[in-house]
């Protein structure tokens, strides 16, 4: 369920607005019946919840049939789910019907709850905190907001509507756009920072990229001399780290969003609408290209190519170049079919070998 200490409602929304919002048909019940107007008083959306915690008020959603019995006892107001799920729905339950139940929830969320889309001042604050160590050479647009115990760096230079965390560290000549969010304890050096863009809290941009020359005396350290740009709308998780290039900028394109404890290697560039999650590690000098779905805990070895739409499966280790489209699992990866197939064959002889 929601909680509204944390994350206060926007305002009560009629139930006819968030099915307008979501562009869903409302629907009485199981039996057909048109809900919209007919409904008096008009019921109002005041949460959000799953299926199974929901309550009169609440707002839910259905799309996966692992919730079916949590679908046949929900006790929300309202549900988003397909056409053909109606019957499941309990009849004191209005049903918003959507071809995406998923995305119209994400709509009506973000109706009810705006301020829950971008990390606001810890301190709730507005203006730069007396806390707060700004280096006179910094330039911030007006309603930059700066936290207890950051620290901006000389030549520094941050857009119209940021927030930069307690003790978050924005070192020399750091670009940061409009309307970003820069969390508690992340540091931001060598970097260019888009306008929208969300780092969480521990983040870290532009340390030193992995290069060293292997020599008979030991490793010589090679100088990591590019940045780190980072396009607009991207999103990184908590305790990520991005390492600026070596030779050439490491690059996170428009969109994309990286979940938490990710590794992004030196002169990687990582295309628009990516999605990499948590664990994972791409190393050095890689191209992923658009709209590449990275699982949990998958791992890219360096100087390889991922082409356009490409999807690794959790756990995976990709160490060669994958094609547009392309759909792998395992380590090594391979087709995620043939993955597939051998890990049930293997189970199945696992099954037919008797202890000896």
């Amino acid at each position: 369920m929601s909680a509204a200490a944390f994350f206060p409602l926007a305002r009560p929304a009629p139930l006819s607005e968030i099915a307008q919002i979501a562009g869903a048909e409302m629907r009485g019940g199981p039996d057909g019946a048109q809900a919209s107007a007919e409904l008096a008083p008009p019921p109002l959306i005041i949460g959000v919840a799953t299926l199974d915690w929901s309550r009169p008020g609440d707002l839910c959603f259905y799309d996966n049939p692992r919730y079916r019995k949590a679908l046949l006892e929900c006790r929300a107001t309202a549900c988003f789910l397909r056409a053909r799920h109606i019957d499941l729905l309990p009849k004191s339950v209005v049903a918003l019907v959507v071809d995406d139940p998923q995305r119209a929830m994400t709509l009506a969320a973000a109706h009810l709850f705006p301020d829950a889309l971008r990390p606001g001042s810890l301190f709730q604050s507005s203006g730069v905190s007396p806390g707060a160590a700004v280096h006179p050479q910094a330039r911030l647009e007006p309603g930059v907001v700066v936290d207890p115990g950051a620290v901006i760096g000389p030549g520094a230079e941050i857009g119209a509507g940021t927030i930069i965390g307690p003790q978050a560290v924005i070192g020399p000549n750091v670009r940061i756009g409009r309307d970003c969010s820069i969390g508690a304890h992340a540091s931001l050096t060598h970097s260019l920072i888009g306008d929208r863009v969300v780092i969480h809290p521990g983040a870290r941009l532009g340390q030193d990229g992995f290069g060293f020359a292997p020599t008979r005396q030991g490793y010589l350290k090679t100088p990591q001399v590019g940045r780190v740009i980072v396009q607009d709308d991207v999103e990184i998780g908590a305790n990520t780290t991005i390492d600026r290039g070596a030779s050439r900028d490491t690059i996170i394109g428009e969109g994309t969003k990286i979940d938490n404890l990710v590794q992004i290697g030196h002169n990687v560039v990582i295309g628009r609408f990516c999605a990499i999650v948590a664990q994972s590690g791409v190393a050095g000098s890689c191209e992923i290209g658009d709209f590449v779905a990275l699982g949990g805990q998958s791992a890219v070895a360096g100087h390889l190519t991922i082409g356009e739409g490409a999807a690794v499966a959790a756990k995976s280790g990709v160490m060669r170049d994958l094609p547009a489209g392309a759909r792998v699992g395992g380590a090594p990866a391979r087709p995620l079919r043939r993955f597939l197939r051998g890990a049930a064959l293997l189970d199945r002889l696992a099954r037919k070998d008797k202890p000896t």
